[in-house]
């Protein structure tokens, strides 16, 4: 327990920890942990398997339940702590602003350099009743409104119907509706703002000349709370709040904004001041690429946070496929942390049925996956949707998780919406555990004749060539394109037979693919789900949910042998021991090549990874049509209108060894593996060093003489200390 607790953990989930076998945190947990209790964004990359999912979690849960604790005991500067009808110190939100505005260090000072697009901020503090005021004063030329907003508003004030603005140019504007009022102003001039929520209405005045009334407060902003609110283009401003003098004294019954009673900080509006609102809305968002991998993070929440009580941490899992009425109704019942799918979040937050207003933690797991997949809008999306400061005055807080640091898009990322990330890059360059052996098997349907004839049971393929004349013995590209389908699935068998594999994941480039393979293995096993040679399930994205569910489960306890599976599967299976992986397709991708691989050698145990790959080109879909690939028979290249490409494996194979710096190991169609001469003989999916010739007793007799001649070095030094020590007592 001591290892968890000096890195900050309370002890209710330091013994749930324990209870899953966690004696030590992993590196990356060592490095994280810290990190995120402290407050801070954190970028993260560690080999597959590491504990990256226990290093954003276990802090997650216990900030989200502390922070429900202090506002139990009125400690977290909700609505009605704050404020108390004394004075408050009110600053522009250096969180709370556009990527071009500029906030000095004392909160009052702004400044936009800008000048094509506006960017703006609001207050830290806001009132949802009674009457307030601010100035504002010129200090350089340019372009600039000023006025109030919700925390809702965009920053670009006047846009929307959540904002009331007064520019330079002497028009106020409201839903982008700009309209004369008063007359403009520039620099020197200062500009007073007041807001009569009980009223209705909002005015402004110039150099202590009341403008008169400009807007009325429409019904739907009725209850809601205001926040001073600027906007710039190439222009600065300095404000007041009421901690000094005013230059303009407002009109009677007006206040300053910070001597106002009530006040209310900026996310707590969000929380608090709307109706319906729950205490425990939601704290923390994780975005997964993948059903399984938020099935999984899921579940290790609802075990880390077992044992924390009064108050409880509640989650949620929010992905496709699982009831919408039954998700729907938990969110309305209270929760904390939600885990969910890209489709299924933006689902519900564009609907509004998942309200992002009291988001603490934003975490985006396997981030690099989610940019490949085309929702870097979302995510930013998400993010501009989550006020960037908590009501106990924390700013919201981003972990990203990626198999790289390295990748580009990544990088983007975390320079867009990051603030000062930490990296925690315990994996580096990509490269191949020492656990796990890889090798490659060449397919020549030139040599390999083998095809030719292949008897009663063999594979259906893709249909890709179903419009060619593919006769054995033919030396076209298509044939021999239709030869390596055939032998990629007969090359499987034998490295199956070869290896004696119990358990293994089978990758495939497609869900066809899967579905041919799937169906082949279970003739071959005699048509039977139940545990043998050839026993398999499938998992892809076509699969229903249920069906998903209950195939994962059934390979993960034994129930078949063989997992079937595409790319998808790389990033969502944690399953510890799996001995055996085969590529029966060659991914052209060099990162999913890394993801798959790993799905062996984790927990310190021995794995190997075979991929089969052609010698020649092979066509393949590659759906480009509406459908995408849905009752789509159009075998015509992607060039000539047509849903097919040329597949280059040797290529891919060459970026993949060149992405390494490696030259994988190749075995010939008998899969004879030679065996790693440091490791001695292996047993796949056993921990490291439990066969002969490996382990601690082999490593500390290589040792020994070394030890042994250190033990004589440290002996003969000692007896010349004291030999020289008696030499100089007996002089002296």
């Amino acid at each position: 327990m001591a290892a968890f607790l000096e890195l900050g953990m309370i002890e209710e989930v330091v013994q749930s920890v324990e209870e899953m076998d966690w004696l030590l945190p992993t590196d990356v947990q060592h490095e994280a942990i810290p990190l995120i209790l402290g407050g801070g964004d954190v970028l993260m990359a560690a080999e597959t398997g590491s504990g990256k999912t226990g290093a954003f979690s276990l802090p997650i849960i216990q900030i989200v339940q502390e922070t429900k604790k202090m506002r139990r005991e009125g400690k977290g500067g909700g609505r009605g702590k704050v404020g108390g009808g004394g004075a408050k110190t009110v600053k522009l939100n250096q969180f709370d602003r556009g990527d071009q505005f500029a906030v000095a260090p004392d909160g009052l000072l702004c400044q936009c350099r800008e000048h094509r697009v506006w960017h703006g901020s609001r207050s830290t503090h806001g009132i949802s009743s009674g009457k307030s005021y601010f100035e504002a004063t010129v200090t350089d030329e340019g372009l600039c409104r000023i006025g109030w907003s919700t925390s809702r508003a965009t920053h670009e004030l006047g846009k929307d119907n959540l904002g009331f603005g007064f520019g330079g140019t002497g028009k106020k504007s409201f839903s982008s509706q700009f309209d004369n009022y008063g007359e403009p102003f520039g620099k020197d001039d200062t500009i007073g703002c007041c807001i009569d929520t009980d009223g209705g209405n909002v005015s402004f005045s110039k150099n202590g000349k009341n403008l008169g009334k400009a807007f009325d407060i429409p019904k739907h902003l009725h209850g809601d709370t205001f926040f001073a609110a600027v906007t710039l283009k190439n222009a600065e401003m300095k404000f007041n709040f009421g901690d000094t003098p005013f230059n303009n004294p407002p009109q009677a019954g007006y206040c300053a904004l910070s001597k106002a009673g009530g006040l209310v900080p900026f996310q707590s509006c969000g929380m608090e001041s709307r109706p319906g609102k729950r205490e425990g809305s939601v704290m923390a968002l994780i975005m997964e690429p993948a059903r399984e991998l938020a099935q999984q993070t899921h579940e290790n929440i609802s075990r880390f946070k077992r044992h924390l009580t009064s108050p409880g941490v509640r989650e949620l899992l929010l992905v496709g496929g699982d009831s919408a009425k039954d998700q729907m109704r938990a969110l309305q019942e209270g929760v904390d942390i939600v885990t969910g799918t890209p489709g299924r979040l933006d689902d519900f937050i564009s609907t509004g049925k998942l309200d992002l207003s009291g988001v603490r933690f934003l975490v985006l797991d396997e981030a690099d996956g989610l940019l490949s997949s085309g929702y870097g809008n979302l995510i930013t999306k998400i993010y501009n949707q989550i006020p960037k400061v908590t009501p106990e005055g924390a700013r919201l807080q981003m972990i990203v998780c990626s198999a790289t640091l390295h990748n580009v898009e990544v990088k983007k990322l975390a320079n867009k919406l990051m603030h000062f990330p930490t990296w925690v890059d315990l994996k580096g360059l990509d490269s191949v555990p020492e656990t796990v052996h890889h090798v490659v098997c060449h397919v020549n349907p030139v040599t390999d004749t083998a095809w030719y004839n292949l008897g009663r049971i063999r594979v259906e393929t893709d249909g890709v060539h179903a419009g060619d004349n593919v006769k054995p013995g033919s030396r076209s590209a298509e044939c021999l394109s239709e030869g390596v389908k055939l032998l990629k699935a007969e090359y499987l068998v034998r490295a199956i037979r070869k290896h004696k594999m119990d358990q293994a994941i089978v990758f495939c480039r497609t869900k066809l693919d899967c579905d041919n393979i799937e169906r082949y293995l279970m003739k071959i096993g005699g048509g039977s789900k139940m545990v043998n040679e050839f026993s398999c399930v499938c998992l892809h994205s076509d699969r229903r949910p249920q069906e998903r569910k209950d195939n994962l489960l059934a390979f993960k306890n034994g129930e078949v042998r063989f997992l079937v599976c595409t790319d998808v599967a790389a990033r969502g299976i944690d399953i510890t021991g799996v001995p055996f992986v085969v590529n029966v397709t060659l991914s052209d991708d060099k990162q999913n090549y890394i993801h798959r691989i790993g799905r062996v050698g984790r927990a310190a145990r021995m794995g190997l990874a075979i991929s089969i790959v052609a010698t020649v080109k092979e066509k393949v879909w590659y759906h480009k049509c509406p459908s995408r690939g849905k009752s789509c028979h159009n075998t015509d290249l992607l060039e000539n209108g047509g849903c097919t490409i040329w597949y280059d494996e040797r290529q891919y194979l060459s970026d993949i060894e060149e992405h390494l710096g490696v030259t994988i190991p190749q075995v010939d169609n008998s899969f004879d593996v030679p065996v790693n001469e440091f490791d001695g003989k292996i047993t796949y999916g056993e921990r490291r060093g439990k066969s002969t010739g490996t382990g601690f007793q082999y490593h500390t007799a290589q040792l020994a003489p070394s030890r042994d001649q250190l033990m004589k070095m440290e002996k003969l030094a000692q007896s010349n200390f004291l030999r020289l020590q008696t030499t100089q007592t007996w002089f002296s």
